[in-house]
């Protein structure tokens, strides 16, 4: 029996990397990662390597089936050099203290864009829709545009075997979001990047595009912009009940804003305005249910006793989920140790 392997990968693109793909066939395949070969790629064509020395390697890091193709399964991997050591984009390489005792959540907003007009779905060809308001959560032809792409993206998801908890429309039109909860760095990263391969796989046959700019209507619109919230915790944000254990997590993260939102994503500074529900990208704050604020503490953190969770709404729609993870994990430990 013959099986499609579709093998993805990020390129090297800057300052935001888009995904490429490519299918290989497997005879008798067992279903497991550790019987996915190997594979090489062409560097030079995805801004990588040069083209007297082209050839790159993609390590398969994860494995789900694939519910759009026959017989078929999405092969997530990092692109390593020819001798084996990470390639400089490999932006899961930098999780270096991976710790599965932390657990993520990521709610991936976005903008489903017509290709023809390149406008958001809903947007009229001159002009703009009425303001932001009715769209969050709504329901109806007259504020809900690509639905259908959004259900289908959802199923697909599940069938991969993704740990998708939920979907929302978003404040703007044509403005989505999804949200995958995993435990440890590299599954939350492999699941939101298989995630969004299959929403732009899905949208092509629709004429559609995903826009994962932070602020694709401009920095000076009165629409909100598109984050991936990030929200984590560990066993002993789980589990102290002590408010200053989250005091002191959150004001060591305020020492690191410079390297937090070096990796939050290209072009951040187009929504962290301090408008929108966001904070200013040069301001640190944080507080209880407010999401004004750069870390929110979720209500349900304070009610469970000060056990659960902490927010980080800097993210942007475009960031790199491996860095955010990784950064996250090395701010947090740095915390802890001066307890």
């Amino acid at each position: 029996m013959k099986t499609k392997l579709e093998y993805i990968w990020l390129d090297g693109y800057k300052p935001t990397q888009s995904l490429r793909a490519k299918t290989r066939i497997a005879n008798n395949f067992s279903g497991k990662l550790e019987d996915c070969p190997v594979w090489s790629f062409d560097g030079s064509s995805t801004e990588q390597a040069e083209g007297g020395s082209s050839d790159l390697l993609l390590k398969p890091v994860a494995i789900y089936p694939d519910p759009a193709r026959k017989n078929a399964y999405l092969v997530m991997t990092e692109v390593l050099l020819p001798d084996g050591t990470p390639h400089v984009s490999n932006g899961r390489a930098t999780i270096t203290e991976e710790d599965e005792d932390f657990w993520f959540g990521f709610e991936q907003e976005y903008f489903l864009m017509d290709a023809e007009t390149n406008k958001p779905l809903g947007f009229p060809v001159n002009g703009y829709p009425a303001p932001q308001g009715p769209y969050y959560c709504g329901v109806g032809a007259k504020f809900m545009f690509g639905r259908e792409i959004v259900e289908e993206h959802f199923d697909l998801c599940l069938e991969a075997g993704l740990n998708v908890e939920g979907i929302n429309a978003e404040v703007a039109t044509g403005q989505w979001e999804f949200q995958i909860f995993a435990k440890g760095a590299h599954n939350a990263g492999d699941e939101i990047w298989v995630a969004r391969y299959l929403l732009e796989r899905t949208c092509e046959k629709y004429g559609v595009w995903v826009d994962w700019h932070p602020k694709p209507l401009g920095k000076f619109a009165d629409w909100n912009g598109s984050g991936m919230h990030a929200n984590f915790s560990n066993g002993l944000l789980r589990t102290c009940g002590d408010k200053k254990v989250f005091d002191a997590v959150c004001e060591e993260f305020g020492k690191h804003i410079e390297e937090h939102i070096a990796v939050y994503g290209a072009d951040n500074d187009q929504r962290l305005t301090g408008l929108h529900e966001t904070a200013s990208i040069t301001d640190f704050s944080y507080g209880v249910s407010d999401r004004g604020c750069s870390l929110r503490i979720p209500v349900g953190t304070v009610e469970d006793g000060w056990k659960g969770r902490i927010e980080d709404r800097r993210p942007a729609s475009n960031g790199d989920p491996y860095k955010i993870a990784a950064v996250i994990i090395k701010t947090t430990h740095k915390a802890i140790a001066k307890m």
